[in-house]
């Protein structure tokens, strides 16, 4: 995701009354100016308000002590006043500034917006223009212009459905996953997009994507070295049918000390197949 050119901040900021709580603390001037360079540094990552140099490298204190040229203990102190203040949260070791859609600029964001709907529409002009001309040497000789044209728009519509149906379900996989993990991955990561495609290519459903979480989130979840493994590339990858296949070791352990009947119902509250 690119960056943001901007962000918002209302004309009374200075009145409002966290902002004027900070003002009357030792070195508060500071620690606003330390406030506003948070701001700009999330609309830098543009990520929903969380501040990271990638996501394997998040902001430590010194880190955004040099990022801000401001003195280390600086910097503690006004990182304990925001999450104090819960203006600051952290997520997996994640720096997130709370309420960010209060700062993201709603003009900006509808510019992008119109952006991309003009990328799309033009996508779809070249999509038609190129199928009219695949047809023009393999059209029937009975297929009107306009039947052509109903035909490539047809298959251009089903298309775009099939892509927003995969978006949808790119999104619910991976919050699932972000929510049983703790991390925070993104859902319009190209790479994530393109291993989760392949997969619901080969005919997986989204039960099954969660299923494989459930699973090695209980096989790897306590292991730190494990743990790195816990993201969409690893666990959706081309071993995904073997990870669907395997159980949890509290599966098996229920399943030898329990009945058939004790069994299914276990299953079907946790939503599993047996």
């Amino acid at each position: 995701m690119s960056e943001v050119k901007w962000i918002k901040l209302d004309n009374d900021i200075f009145n409002n009354r966290k902002i004027k709580q900070i003002e009357k603390m030792p070195d508060g001037d500071s620690i606003i100016v330390i406030w506003l360079k948070l701001l700009t540094l999330a609309g830098h990552v543009n990520d929903g308000g969380f501040i990271y140099i990638t996501k394997d490298i998040p902001y430590t204190d010194q880190l955004l002590a040099n990022e801000f040229d401001r003195p280390l203990a600086t910097i503690q102190m006004a990182l304990e006043v925001f999450r104090n203040f819960g203006m600051v949260d952290l997520h997996s070791n994640i720096l997130h500034v709370s309420n960010w859609e209060e700062y993201q600029n709603i003009e900006g964001m509808e510019k992008i917006r119109e952006q991309n709907r003009l990328r799309k529409q033009n996508q779809r002009v070249r999509q038609k223009q190129a199928r009219l001309e695949s047809h023009v040497t393999s059209r029937d000789s009975h297929a009107t212009d306009i039947d052509i044209e109903k035909d490539i728009e047809k298959e251009i519509e089903k298309e775009d459905i099939l892509s927003d149906k995969l978006d949808s379900a790119v999104k619910e996989i991976i919050f699932y996953l972000n929510e049983k993990t703790g991390k925070a991955f993104k859902a319009t990561t190209k790479t994530t997009k393109e291993v989760i495609s392949a997969r619901v290519r080969d005919g997986f459903k989204i039960d099954d994507f969660k299923r494989v979480i459930d699973i090695k989130v209980a096989q790897w979840g306590k292991d730190p070295k494990m743990q790195e493994y816990l993201r969409p590339q690893t666990l959706f990858g081309t071993k995904m049918e073997s990870y669907l296949q395997s159980q949890t070791k509290q599966e098996t352990q229920i399943k030898t000390t329990v009945t058939d009947e004790e069994w299914e119902k276990y299953c079907k509250e946790h939503g599993w197949n047996d």
